[in-house]
Formats: C-alpha cells, sequence, structure tokens
C-alpha cells in the first residue's frame, strides 16, 4: 500500500491502558504498542505518519523518542490574523460573504480561541439569527463569542505548561500573542 500517510488522531488516547495492560488484557496492549513502536523505528517503506495529540503528557516517552517520529511540533493558538482567515473560511462554508462582516472585531474578540471555537461561535451565531429569522450578522457572532469561555481560560494552567515545553514564550505576561 506504500507510499500512504497514516493519520492517528489523538493517540494518547490509542495508547491508554498499556501500563495497566497485564491486569486488563493480559499484556496484548502493551504487546500490540511494542509492535508498533518498533514498526515505527524499523519500517523501510514510504509510510508517512502522522499522530496528533491534545494531552503529550499522557504519551509514553517511548513514543516521543527521535525516530519515531521525524518531528514533534506543537500547534498554538491562532493569531490575530490567523483567526481573522479562519472567520474568512467558515464564513464562506456557510455560503455568506466575509466582507460583510467585521472580521477585525470578531478576530480581537477571539483572542485565546482555538479554530474550532471560532467555528462553533459561527454556529452559534447562525442558530440566534435563523431563531429571529434575521440576516447573519457580526453581532449574532460577537454574541456567541461573549458567551463562550475557551479553553485557554478553562485550561490555561495546562496550555502554559505546554509552551515552555514547546520551546514557545510569552512576549508579555497579558498578551494572547506567542512565539518562537
Amino acid at each position: 500500500m506504500a507510499p500512504c500517510i497514516l493519520w492517528l488522531d489523538e493517540i494518547e488516547k490509542g495508547l491508554s491502558g498499556i501500563t495497566s495492560s497485564d491486569i486488563s488484557d493480559a499484556g496484548t496492549t502493551a504487546r500490540v504498542f511494542g509492535s508498533f513502536i518498533t514498526w515505527l523505528q524499523e519500517k523501510k517503506t514510504p509510510v508517512f505518519v502522522i499522530a496528533t495529540s491534545n494531552d503529550i503528557e499522557k504519551l509514553p516517552p517511548e513514543v516521543l523518542r527521535k525516530g519515531r517520529f521525524d518531528e514533534i511540533f506543537f500547534i498554538d493558538l491562532p493569531t490575530n490574523d490567523e483567526r481573522i482567515e479562519i472567520f474568512k473560511i467558515h464564513i464562506e462554508l456557510i455560503g455568506r460573504d466575509p466582507s460583510n462582516f467585521d472580521l477585525d472585531i470578531l478576530a480581537d474578540k477571539t483572542k485565546g480561541f482555538s479554530g474550532a471555537e471560532i467555528k462553533e461561535a459561527i454556529i452559534a451565531g447562525m442558530y440566534d439569527y435563523f431563531g429571529e429569522e434575521r440576516k447573519l450578522a457580526t453581532e449574532y457572532i460577537t454574541k456567541a463569542i461573549e458567551e463562550t469561555i475557551p479553553l485557554s481560560q478553562t485550561m490555561s494552567q495546562k496550555i502554559n505548561k505546554l509552551r515552555p515545553w514547546a520551546g514557545i514564550w510569552s512576549i508579555t505576561s497579558t498578551s494572547a500573542s506567542w512565539t518562537r
């Protein structure tokens, strides 16, 4: 089947239970894990392996060892310009013209939001305008944003612990902008 791409989404969930494997499944999970990391290290066919993880601390160190994955990198929360682009994309996906929205205000109000949270704010705004039988506008999306508590607030300790691990530092203590 090679060349191909193997995508492992939220790999930490697939590897959960490795340490208790001898108790719960007679060691099957641990053996499969061992075979997998050996394959990652020694594969000869052109298989590009991509894995995502929402909680890198839950991954066993054997997975993070150099040689298993070519690169390990961290994707932080979107910058202001990136949030504008995310709004443009998702507004276009619902068949609306992004130029009819104040993208600067929306991007400013979503400082600390992930791309998924921005998408969901647009969807929540759609429910509000649909219920009132009006045209979707910046105000409906803004209302949904104001009613959202982003993960960057509820999980701020975890996120802030992850940034130094990834080699990212804050420009100022109150800034949402992060850079290498």
